[in-house]
Order: C-alpha cells, then sequence, then structure tokens
C-alpha cells in the first residue's frame, strides 16, 4: 500500500455509489503534480524489472501516472488518443472499451509511428477496474506486435476483478493502492 495516496484517497476521495471513485481533487480534473511524482517513483520502482522500451496508456486520467513512471524509467509515454486527429495518419490502430465514468464506449488510437513491433510496452493508469480499458490497451500493443511486459495502476478496485481478467497475459500487474469495496458512501481498503 502506497501510504501517501492512501492518506489523500481518506482525506479527499468520495465514493459516489455504483462503484465510483472520486478522485477529482487530486487525480482526474486536478493534478498534484508532486503526488504524482512520488506515484510515478513508486510505480517505476515495481515495475522496473519489466525492462520497458515504453509505457503505454489512456489519454486523459492516465497520462500523469504515466508520464510520472517513464521520466523514473527513462522511456517515452504513448498515450491512446480517445479522438483522431488531424496530424495522425489515416492508417491507426484502433480499439473501443468501455468507460465506467463516462457511460459509454470510447475509442482508443494509437498512431503506428508510436507503437511498433519489437517495443516492450508498460501499460500505466490511473484505475484497474474491470480491466476492460487495459484490455483494450493490450489489443492495441498486440495489433502493434509490441510485447505487454507489465501492468501498474494507482488505485485498484479488486471488487471488480480486473486482474483475474487480466491473468491470462501473465505479467505483473502491480497498484499502489488496492481497495476492496465501495459502498454506502465508505471507501474500504483492501488488506496488504
Amino acid at each position: 500500500m502506497f501510504e501517501p495516496l492512501k492518506k489523500r484517497i481518506e482525506e479527499e476521495g468520495e465514493s459516489l455509489g455504483g462503484g465510483i471513485l472520486k478522485v477529482d481533487p487530486f487525480i482526474n480534473h486536478q493534478v498534484d503534480p508532486a503526488l504524482m511524482e512520488a506515484c510515478g517513483k513508486a510505480l517505476a520502482d515495481l515495475c522496473k524489472s519489466t525492462h520497458p522500451t515504453k509505457i503505454l496508456t489512456a489519454e486523459i486520467s492516465g497520462i500523469a501516472p504515466a508520464l510520472m513512471t517513464a521520466k523514473y524509467l527513462g522511456v517515452p509515454v504513448v498515450y491512446a488518443r480517445k479522438h483522431k486527429p488531424i496530424t495522425m495518419p489515416d492508417t491507426v490502430y484502433l480499439t473501443v472499451a468501455p468507460s465506467h465514468t463516462k457511460g459509454r464506449m470510447v475509442e482508443l488510437i494509437v498512431s503506428p509511428e508510436y507503437l511498433g513491433a519489437g517495443e516492450r510496452v508498460l501499460i500505466i493508469d490511473d484505475f484497474l477496474a474491470s480491466g476492460a480499458t487495459i484490455a483494450g490497451l493490450v489489443r492495441l500493443t498486440q495489433t502493434a506486435g509490441a510485447e505487454i511486459v507489465g501492468i501498474g495502476a494507482l488505485i485498484e478496485k479488486t471488487f471488480e476483478e480486473g486482474r483475474a481478467m487480466l491473468s491470462y497475459l501473465e505479467v505483473p500487474i502491480h497498484s499502489l493502492v488496492p481497495i476492496a469495496a465501495l459502498e454506502h458512501g465508505e471507501i474500504v481498503f483492501a488488506e496488504d
């Protein structure tokens, strides 16, 4: 359990019901750079043995932890866009994944210029919940011919069983703060 993040969740996180944890004051809307740097260092320490050549994340909330993790691992970050900009080539890697907070499917798009065969990809995201978004990032990586070497998340909602869904990958999966339940407005942390 990464205590600095756990403490912020205790102080400022809100259980909104329906399995939603609001961490907007420090991760998802307003970002605390010092906290993200500490989290990035912790994730880098946990994942350094995977020897990634790239970190892949999803736009928007995954960018801050991915960037800070990449800083400590000395590798670039690629983030899957949700909309294709005109600067991206016509041929792209594209998949869709459900968004729990948006309540709909979202596109995940990566340019083949930045993700290709031979890369060793570490996926970093803000949450590991059902595993659906990370599974989308896995599909993009596999389509590119790259290798998934590990997965890291700031917060894991263990009750949504995303880790089990991703276990077929047989790669290390790390989270800094596991949460066992979000019910009746309470946040229940998993045991260390």
